[in-house]
């Protein structure tokens, strides 16, 4: 099973071409289904549904979560897709088995003041703060992921025309930036960031106070101290600040598709979620009234 394992995980990276974080994952849980097959003494090459759903079911007694069970049949049925391929199997034993169905939940959102009062945070006393508040400012104005902020260069900003091009992920897309966050960023990037820079050759839009790129770390670090600086209860992420922009643009007015545009999702069912949960008495007009709800 050991070889037939990296073998998989070769193929993965490979010719699938996925990420070392997706790799990792299957890793993880690919060794842990192994573990289970071992103890229980299973030839793997034999397993049928009935095997597979006791080891779904042993997860669940574990106390494993609806999202990580249905991801780790999903890794074991990619896993003997793979067998089948090379010819180790005859019949994928995971066809048939539903994946628990994992509940969407609405994403954890910040109110208009609850936003107001987490950027009112930073001073731009000094240059961390001046930095601070151009960042807090960029993520609500911007809805980007912390992975595109950190990973943006200073030529990726245009202070002109007031616009960011985001080159990560599969497309490019370029967002507009906002009158407020235009002026913090503006006063970060020609006051602030000349000094904290030790490498005129720098090209990191953000950097730490060392003069280098900022890290997805520090990014969390900064938010983490401003909300407790707020005093809000909720837990604020770098992720909440996105879908709180998202939402925001939605109550607002503005529509789907522009919102699809700028967060950058492929598929438009990534952004519907927010409209999921904006109005519940909506949604029962909407579930009553349409032929087709």
């Amino acid at each position: 099973m050991e070889k037939h394992i990296k073998l998989f995980l070769e193929f993965l990276q490979d010719d699938k071409k996925l990420s070392n974080n997706t790799l990792q994952s299957y890793r993880r849980d690919i060794e842990q289904y192994k573990d289970y097959i071992q103890n229980n003494k299973i030839n793997y090459l034999k397993v049928d549904g009935e095997d597979l759903q006791e080891y779904l079911k042993k997860l669940q007694e574990m106390g494993k979560k609806t999202s990580t069970i249905s991801r780790n049949l999903a890794s074991i049925r990619s896993f003997y897709q793979f067998l089948l391929r090379i010819k180790k199997v005859k019949h994928d034993p995971t066809d048939g088995i539903q994946s628990p169905k994992v509940e969407k939940k609405a994403p954890s959102v910040l109110t208009s003041k609850e936003v107001e009062l987490l950027l009112e945070q930073p001073k731009d006393v000094d240059l961390k703060g001046t930095r601070d508040k151009a960042m807090l400012e960029f993520a609500y104005a911007t809805g980007m992921r912390v992975t595109e902020i950190i990973s943006l260069d200073i030529d990726d900003v245009n202070l002109n025309e007031g616009y960011v091009t985001c080159n990560s992920g599969k497309k490019q897309r370029t967002i507009p930036i906002g009158t407020m966050s235009l002026k913090a960023l503006k006063e970060y990037i020609e006051e602030a960031r000349p000094v904290i820079i030790k490498d005129e050759n720098e090209k990191a839009l953000f950097v730490n106070t060392n003069g280098k790129r900022l890290t997805r770390q520090g990014f969390w670090k900064i938010i983490k101290y401003y909300k407790e600086q707020a005093h809000i209860a909720k837990d604020i992420t770098p992720h909440v600040l996105r879908h709180s922009f998202a939402t925001h643009l939605l109550q607002n007015g503005a529509d789907l598709k522009s919102i699809q545009t700028m967060l950058g999702h492929s598929d438009i069912s990534s952004t519907q979620v927010y409209v999921q949960f904006q109005d519940p008495e909506l949604r029962d007009i909407y579930k009553k009234s349409h032929p087709r709800a």
